[in-house]
């Protein structure tokens, strides 16, 4: 059994057990929260929201927090002697799926 979940503006495809990397949630490690289902299949039959199942649910834990590799931004003009750089390091909070109804 899977569904199509939808947080911080991204679907995941999950299934009970996996883990996952979603935008960050201001939670603590430990716990819970439902997710949205933007469709929910067992392997024979499919149900799709409009947009969300009804009476289906996801429920995650919090494993933890943390940050993605840093990327670098370079900004320049050419012939201008004009540069900068930048870097990001984009926060993400891991999850566990707990459990598919």
């Amino acid at each position: 059994m899977y569904a199509i979940v939808l947080t911080g503006g991204k679907q995941y495809k999950v299934s009970e057990g996996d883990q996952i990397n979603v935008e960050k949630l201001n939670l603590e490690a430990g716990a819970k929260v439902k997710l949205d289902v933007l469709m929910l299949s067992d392997g024979k039959t499919v149900k799709a929201g409009n947009p969300y199942v009804d009476g289906s649910e996801v429920v995650a834990e919090v494993v933890g927090q943390g940050k993605a590799p840093k990327i670098y931004v370079l900004r320049y003009k050419a012939k201008k002697r004009v540069r900068k750089l930048q870097g990001h390091r984009q926060p993400y909070t891991t999850l566990k799926i707990v459990s598919v109804k």
